[in-house]
């Protein structure tokens, strides 16, 4: 496959966060984060025509002193997204930090909905760095560092007690009745809580008696760890760490997992000293199905195609690449996409278009043929060649 792809330069806007809202819209969080670097923390809206041009049609600025929005998801049935923007130094200071926000995104206007905070502001450098909508759109997961959450959505209401993890967090998905928090070392599987969700915070409110939730459950619940899964040595070799997690859009018994292996120090002179691999799981089991090799450095970002065709990928070799999700044989590679390492590889609803963005203020759009062009198509395709050659070669030696 050779898609064809368009670079855009925002000016003094480094991105970091991303997420399409419906086939063309797209919202996009980024700026010069909570130092004095004078670039203004945003949330954009554009639209990407269908030649692979952006046109900018909206846009929030953030308060001076705020972060830039790390992280972001999209709900496109009420037009909304929620994403992880810090308060001010001087807020979290005092303890105080709105970390989690949803905003409304209307046609040229962008607004505050509402804001939560599940992260204590006494660590300065901890962030909402993960943001993740179930996918009927009910449950929110938000992650810091070591610390996770489970609110309702839109109410943002917790539904969970915040939980604390050893290792650092990277990722979480939610897959079929359970949440995976993904740590550098190890998937925790989390048994979600069983009941349902409230519409709005007034709803909660209407509620009698102590220890109501605003969830409907009471006494907030604790969630329960029910497997740990840890970084499948066989599969990628020593020094293998977690980066990332996603489910298969129509088999929800396969995941994906993004692993970065660091080789030990007595062959980091032989070879690479970091690789990256994809892992396919068979989650009735968590057993390997296949893993493979797409990186020679280490993979920055990753993504599933919602027709479950494509993995894409960033690279700190500053290339995006792409895979098949069956044979995670390499399908596409844009070598040298954005001048840092992506920050963000997202599909589109259609899973016709990719983008990418990087913290050197630009973003790459990525058609992707719809045709049957992948590793499939391929082997079919030299199949009915080697069949058409046995055919000849069998008329000219027949006597």
């Amino acid at each position: 496959m050779r898609p064809k792809h368009t670079q855009h330069q925002l000016a003094s806007f480094p991105v970091y966060s991303c997420a399409f809202l419906s086939e063309r819209s797209l919202v996009i969080g980024g700026g010069g984060g909570a130092s004095r670097s004078g670039i203004k923390n945003k949330l954009r809206l554009y639209e990407v025509t269908e030649d692979r041009q952006i046109e900018q049609r909206a846009e929030f600025e953030l308060d001076k002193g705020e972060d830039a929005p790390m992280s972001l998801a999209a709900h496109p049935e009420s037009k909304t997204v929620v994403c992880g923007i810090n308060s001010t130094e001087e807020n979290l200071l005092k303890g105080i930090n709105h970390n989690c926000r949803a905003f409304s995104v209307g046609d040229t206007i962008i607004s505050l909905l509402q804001k939560q905070s599940t992260l204590s502001g006494e660590d300065l450098e901890d962030y909402q760095k993960v943001t993740v909508l179930s996918p009927d759109g009910t449950l929110l997961a938000v992650a810091g560092a070591h610390d996770f959450s489970l609110l309702s959505y839109p109410s943002l209401q917790p539904v969970s007690t915040s939980t604390h993890v050893e290792k650092e967090i990277y990722d979480v998905a939610f897959v079929s009745n359970t949440l995976v928090v993904t740590t550098t070392h190890s998937l925790q599987v989390y048994e979600l809580p069983t009941s349902s969700q409230p519409s709005s915070p007034s709803r909660s409110k209407s509620k009698k008696g102590k220890g109501k939730a605003a969830n409907g459950i009471n006494n907030v619940s604790v969630l329960s760890l029910k497997k740990t899964v840890d970084v499948p040595s066989a599969s990628v070799g020593e020094g293998g760490t977690f980066r990332a997690i996603r489910i298969h859009p129509s088999k929800d018994d396969i995941v994906y997992t993004l692993i970065n292996t660091v080789a030990p120090r007595s062959r980091q002179k032989k070879g690479p000293s970091r690789q990256g691999y994809v892992v396919k799981w068979k989650i009735d089991s968590w057993s390997v199905e296949k893993s493979r090799k797409i990186g020679d450095k280490g993979i920055t970002c990753f993504d599933i195609s919602p027709d479950g065709r494509y993995i894409g990928f960033g690279s700190s070799d500053l290339s995006v690449g792409m895979v098949d999700t069956t044979t995670l044989a390499p399908v596409a590679t844009i070598l040298k996409a954005h001048e840092f390492p992506p920050t963000f590889v997202r599909f589109n609803p259609s899973s016709a278009i990719l983008v990418s963005g990087s913290a050197d203020s630009s973003l790459r759009v990525i058609s992707i043929p719809q045709g049957a062009d992948g590793p499939g198509f391929s082997l079919i395709l030299l199949a009915i060649m080697i069949i058409i050659l046995a055919f000849i070669a069998q008329a000219y030696l027949k006597p």
